[in-house]
């Protein structure tokens, strides 16, 4: 049987938390010998992560997860409204900000958000995958 396993780590609404989501998730990755997947794993956390804190208020939390050689990474916050506009979420633009999904779409397997909630708190999670292969 594969292996599954999945932490989460709940982050408070500061910017500095996005480099405890990298840094914790460096280590999972090497706990688990998935270190080819750091780079581009931690460039995903990064983004999610930094759109989580930064563009909503309120708690937040980093979801990482594997399962059938699979790695999920995704990022919840508590506002339950998708992440972008419809027509821009996703695009590539010239802009210094607003390219996070982007770039996330161009580094991931597959990727999407739901509404979800946690702690009793109506929000979304925003999340990609990676083929672990």
């Amino acid at each position: 049987m594969p292996e599954s396993w999945e932490y989460t780590l709940h982050i408070p609404h500061d910017p500095r938390a996005v480099t405890v989501c990298r840094r914790t998730l460096r280590l999972i990755l090497a706990l688990h010998r998935l270190t080819h997947l750091a780079d581009t794993a931690e460039l995903l956390t990064s983004e999610l992560v930094s759109n989580a804190v930064l563009h909503t208020k309120g708690p937040a939390a980093l979801r990482i997860r594997y399962r059938e050689g699979v790695l999920q990474i995704g990022a919840w916050d508590a506002d339950p409204q998708p992440p972008e506009p419809p027509g821009k979420f996703g695009e590539l633009t010239d802009a210094e900000n607003g390219r996070g999904f982007a770039l996330v779409r161009a580094n991931s397997d597959l990727w999407g958000w739901q509404p979800l909630s946690r702690l009793g708190r109506r929000g979304k999670l925003v999340w990609c995958e990676l083929n672990a292969a």
